[in-house]
């Protein structure tokens, strides 16, 4: 298969910024508010990722949040799994957690990824991530939902003696482990593979560690892209997070 002369990580970056820059014309132009709101700016940012991205990689598959599985993508190689809007309540709330997911999975594994957080001007691709010298916090700094922390997550928080820090989306809570504004993100309350393939591409990326909460690495294109749980955090922590989370099971 010949692909176009655009990398896929370019590819990804740009329907990222694309996709947010409509995200904040759509809540700008007023006219809905709410779940009303939240449901444009999803509908609205899938259909241009859609667009282009098959136009882009014609013989590709796409899992989407927000549109219907075709299960053939489960014998192909290579699938983009993507979030038109992470966050969708953040988003409707006016907040400025919330984010564009764009990621590629390759054989399984999260190959590109591009997460654009358009409020803040910031996006993270697996191009431009690597491993920097970034001191832990002291304690560690773990970020947690602003709403609904999990008791697996508060108790593997007291357990690390953490400061915990609430924030949206889970492409927020994923970058910034990325950029050294915390050093972990746990989660075990529920996710779907496009909450987290391109965040996780992005973090194996710049060096830090991420897997399931029992150590085992993250497999994407499943045929349940069901995928409950997550760690994201500074690769010197991995084993005592990993641990923590053992003696509470």
């Amino acid at each position: 298969m010949t692909l176009p002369a655009v990398s896929d990580v370019d590819l990804a970056r740009s329907v990222a910024e694309e996709a947010g820059a409509l995200l904040l014309a759509i809540r700008a132009r007023g006219g809905a508010s709410g779940k009303a709101l939240g449901d444009a700016g999803d509908a609205e940012a899938n259909a241009l990722i859609l667009d282009r991205l098959r136009a882009a990689r014609p013989d590709d598959f796409i899992l989407s949040e927000e549109s219907l599985d075709d299960r053939a993508r489960c014998a192909a190689e290579r699938v983009w799994i993507v979030d038109p809007l992470d966050g969708t309540r953040d988003y409707a709330e006016g907040l400025d957690d919330w984010a564009v997911h764009i990621g590629l999975a390759v054989a399984g594994r999260p190959a590109v990824g591009a997460v654009a957080v358009p409020a803040t001007g910031r996006i993270y691709t697996t191009a431009e991530a690597c491993s920097r010298a970034i001191v832990c916090g002291a304690p560690p700094r773990m970020v947690v939902s602003r709403t609904r922390a999990t008791d697996m997550v508060e108790r593997v928080g007291v357990a690390l003696a953490t400061t915990r820090v609430g924030m949206g989306s889970a492409g927020v809570k994923a970058m910034a482990v990325v950029d050294g504004r915390a050093d972990i993100y746990l989660h075990d309350g529920g996710q779907y593979e496009w909450d987290n393939c391109a965040p996780a591409a992005v973090a194996l990326a710049a060096g830090l560690h991420a897997s399931r909460i029992d150590g085992s690495p993250l497999v994407y294109n499943c045929e349940n892209p069901l995928l409950p749980d997550l760690l994201i955090c500074r690769p010197e922590l991995a084993d005592q997070v990993l641990a923590a989370v053992a003696a509470l099971r």
